[in-house]
């Protein structure tokens, strides 16, 4: 079993993301942003939903997802 440590291809990896830690299941470099599809270094990947299983390249992605309300101007 692979782990963010282990050995890393090249290309996008596929990660099971769990609660404050995450698996990589394929080898890769990086993950992309759900929101605004930004490539992830796996070694940044910081934020992410286990329930949704997906990564966010930062807190507003988090926000806009789960609070899609949340960032706009009044």
């Amino acid at each position: 079993m692979l782990n963010k440590f282990g050995p890393s291809g090249h290309g996008e990896a596929q990660v099971q993301y769990l609660d404050g830690d995450f698996r990589v299941i394929s080898p890769g470099t990086f993950v992309r942003c759900a929101i605004t599809d930004t490539r992830i270094p796996l070694d940044e990947l910081k934020y992410w939903s286990v329930d949704l299983q997906e990564a966010y390249a930062t807190p507003a992605a988090v926000l806009q997802r789960h609070f899609p309300g949340a960032l706009k101007q009044p």
